[in-house]
């Protein structure tokens, strides 16, 4: 049965690691001939209106946008992975292009995700326990119109009332010297962060409360309360646990929707991050860079899927023996 559960652990560890690596692999190709077949002639993007045919030819040879198609993909994939990748418009490696923006991409998404975090397991919480009361009916409707708004409609509002109204917060922008000045830095990243948080606590405010829903429907929450538990401490010792697999899940894909919504509201305040990196490319048809990007956004994404499964490995004993002959004995 040992032999059997370590092959089982191997076969899992195995399958995490090669499907991400086809998938990632599938999406480069994906992007690389979606990049090829929209309109549009990164050479002629770059030289603009009134260059000649002899022009725009001797700049393709130099792109290498005049090669087939498999040449182009080899060569863009070997320089992406030796880290040699450069940029049509500014000749810069990719390293270089994202390492300051990085510094404001990943602090937003993590502010971001901490804030829905703290907001949303209270009010999860709380929808689920208090479900027929006013307050639960409101925090769940709530829930449903965060969902419903698009999040930059909800980034326009936020700077309408607290930067143009109030005047409290800028309405956009990152200061020049970065993080040297952290006041003004954490200033600009708070409606930014308000605003991608909003959107990831209303999906997750409902799978909580689903979540807490089973633990308090179920038999192990009516044994606890029937040996003389209080129902905040048996939903403590003996809920919590329960309803910490679906929702980890969740966590995992609301850590990687906040990277790729950082994308999204970074354009609508203004910050000089990943995101408005990603507009301005596709605009210019900097084609290398907008490939890497993308190929760099499904990474983070598959690995946080990778991390999710092997926590929830880690929490539920019952994931880690299915499939095992021991397990199912």
């Amino acid at each position: 049965m040992t032999g059997g559960r370590g092959s089982s652990t191997a076969e899992f560890l195995l399958t995490r690691v090669l499907l991400p690596l086809v998938a990632l692999w599938a999406t480069s190709v994906i992007v690389f001939l979606v990049l090829r077949v929209l309109p549009g002639d990164p050479a002629g993007a770059l030289l603009g209106v009134g260059t000649t045919d002899a022009q725009l030819e001797q700049l393709r040879r130099e792109l290498g946008t005049d090669q087939p198609l498999v040449d182009q993909y080899a060569g863009w994939l070997r320089e992406f992975l030796t880290g040699t990748s450069t940029s049509f418009v500014s000749k810069t490696t990719f390293g270089e292009l994202i390492s300051r923006r990085l510094s404001i991409t990943v602090p937003l998404s993590l502010a971001a995700f901490v804030l829905s975090v703290l907001v949303s397991f209270p009010l999860g919480t709380l929808a689920a326990v208090r479900r027929r009361s006013p307050v639960g009916l409101a925090v769940s409707a709530l829930s449903q119109v965060g969902v419903a708004v698009p999040i930059f409609w909800v980034g326009v509002i936020l700077i309408w009332v607290f930067a143009l109204e109030a005047g409290t917060l800028p309405a956009g922008g990152f200061p020049r010297q970065g993080w040297d000045d952290p006041v003004a830095a954490i200033r600009a990243l708070i409606l930014p962060a308000v605003t991608i948080a909003i959107a990831m606590s209303s999906v997750m405010i409902r799978y909580v409360r689903a979540a807490v829903l089973d633990v308090l429907d179920s038999d192990h929450l009516r044994t606890a309360r029937s040996l003389g538990y209080s129902l905040p401490a048996a939903l403590w010792r003996h809920g919590l646990r329960h309803a910490a697999v679906p929702v980890v899940a969740i966590l995992g894909i609301e850590l990687a929707t906040s990277l790729l919504g950082a994308v999204v509201v970074e354009n609508v305040f203004a910050l000089p991050g990943l995101g408005t990196l990603l507009l301005t490319s596709v605009t210019a048809r900097d084609l290398p860079i907008v490939q890497n990007l993308v190929v760099l956004l499904t990474a983070v994404v598959l690995l946080t899927n990778t991390g999710v499964d092997l926590l929830q490995r880690i929490i539920d004993p019952r994931l880690r023996a299915a499939g095992t002959p021991g397990g199912r004995a």
